[in-house]
C-alpha cells in the first residue's frame, strides 16, 4: 500500500481531495435538508431563548442573588429588510449543518491526510481530533449558556441617551450570536494548542508557572472585552472558565521544557 501511495502523482492527490470535498458538500447538504424545516422551531426554542426572562442562566442568577427581577427581561427583535428573514433562515441552516457535522468533516479530512502519516503520528492526531472536538463543543455550550446571554442583557439595556431607544434587528442578533459562540469554541481549543506545542517542545510547564500572573491580567481583560458589563460578578463568571482553561493547559504540559529532544533520542535508539 505504501508503494502505491508513493507512486501517486499530484493530480491523484488532487483528485482524492476533490472527492473528500464533494463528500463534505453532500454531508452539509443532507444536514441542511434536515435543519431547514425545523429551523423555525429551533429559532423559537433555542436561538431566541436568551431574549426571554425564563432562560436557565437568568433563573440561576435570580436564585443565587434572591432577586426575581433578573428574570424580568424581554428583548424584541425586528426585521428592517425585505429578504433578511429568508437569508437568515438559509445562513443559520448552513451554520448549524457545519456545526453538527463538524466531527464527520474532520474525519473525512483525516481520511485524506492519514495515509501520509506514520503510525505514532496517527495515534497523536486521533487523540488531538477527539480532544479538540470535545473542547470545541464545550466552548460552544459555555458561549450559549453563559457568555452570549450576559452580553445580550448588557448591550440590550445599555443606552448612551434615554432619548435613543434600543431597537435590535434580527441580522445584528444573529451576527453577535454566532460570533460569540464561535469565539468561545475557538478559545476552548487553548489546551489543545498548548498540548501540541508541548509535544513539539516549544512550550513547557515552566512557561505557565513563569507567566501565570501576566496571564491573569490578560484573561481579565479578555473577560471584560467578551462581556463589557460593569459589575464584578459578571466579570468573574466569564473569567473563571478562562482561567480554568489556562490551568488545564498547564497541567497538560510536560515538566521538562524540551521533551522533544528526549523523544528524538529514544527514536534514534530504536
Amino acid at each position: 500500500m505504501s508503494s502505491s501511495e508513493g507512486q501517486m502523482t499530484f493530480w491523484d492527490h488532487l483528485d482524492d481531495l476533490r472527492g473528500v470535498l464533494i463528500r463534505i458538500a453532500i454531508l452539509v447538504a443532507v444536514l441542511g435538508a434536515v435543519w431547514f424545516p425545523v429551523m423555525p422551531w429551533f429559532f423559537d426554542h433555542v436561538i431566541l431563548a436568551p431574549t426571554h426572562g425564563d432562560f436557565p442562566l437568568y433563573h440561576l442568577f435570580a436564585t443565587i442573588t434572591d432577586d426575581e427581577q433578573l428574570t424580568d427581561f424581554e428583548t424584541q427583535l425586528i426585521n428592517v429588510q425585505l429578504a433578511s428573514q429568508l437569508f437568515v433562515h438559509f445562513t443559520t441552516t448552513c451554520w448549524m449543518s457545519v456545526v453538527t457535522g463538524f466531527p464527520i468533516v474532520l474525519y473525512l479530512l483525516w481520511t485524506f491526510v492519514s495515509p501520509a502519516l506514520y503510525e505514532h503520528e496517527k495515534r497523536g492526531i486521533r487523540k488531538a481530533f477527539l480532544f479538540g472536538n470535545i473542547m470545541f463543543y464545550l466552548g460552544v455550550c459555555v458561549g450559549y449558556f453563559l457568555v452570549f446571554p450576559l452580553t445580550l442583557r448588557f448591550l440590550a439595556d445599555y443606552q448612551l441617551s434615554e432619548s435613543i431607544p434600543n431597537v435590535i434587528t434580527i441580522d445584528s442578533y444573529i451576527d453577535n450570536f454566532f460570533t460569540l459562540i464561535l469565539v468561545m469554541g475557538i478559545v476552548f481549543e487553548m489546551p489543545l494548542i498548548a498540548w501540541l506545542l508541548g509535544r513539539m517542545g516549544v512550550l513547557g510547564r515552566s512557561f505557565f508557572n513563569k507567566y501565570r500572573r501576566h496571564a491573569i491580567v490578560v484573561l481579565l481583560i479578555a473577560a471584560a472585552l467578551i462581556t463589557p458589563t460593569g459589575d464584578p460578578f459578571t466579570l468573574m463568571v466569564v473569567f473563571i472558565p478562562l482561567y480554568i482553561l489556562w490551568e488545564f493547559s498547564a497541567a497538560l504540559m510536560p515538566k521538562t521544557p524540551k521533551p522533544a529532544e528526549g523523544e528524538q533520542e529514544e527514536q534514534s535508539e530504536q
